[in-house]
């Protein structure tokens, strides 16, 4: 999965119709291998976003949980330090040492 997708449900304060949009555009970019489309793929490009972004946000409006709500910094700590992770192995494996 793309990493820049991130998890939007149960936050507080409540994600963004933004963060949806920003959510939807990633996932568009991915797949279609563009981060920027053609002028005569811009209509199917931003076609496709919308869309997205209309799920996302149905899917979000509906799920359910008993967990309590996550906070947004906390999260932004802990993907920092899975990247930290990432990137010691990824070196670790690049350089033969380990």
């Amino acid at each position: 999965m793309c990493r820049n997708i991130r998890c939007l449900h149960n936050f507080e304060p409540p994600t963004t119709d933004d963060e949806v949009r920003e959510a939807a555009l990633q996932f568009v970019r991915k797949v279609s291998g563009s981060t920027h489309p053609s002028r005569a793929n811009t209509p199917a490009f931003e076609q496709a976003i919308d869309e997205i972004a209309e799920a996302t946000r149905r899917m979000l409006d509906q799920l359910v949980t008993n967990a309590p709500p996550k906070n947004r910094e906390a999260e932004a700590v802990k993907g920092r330090a899975r990247h930290e992770k990432r990137m010691e192995r990824e070196v670790r494996v690049r350089t033969g040492v380990g």
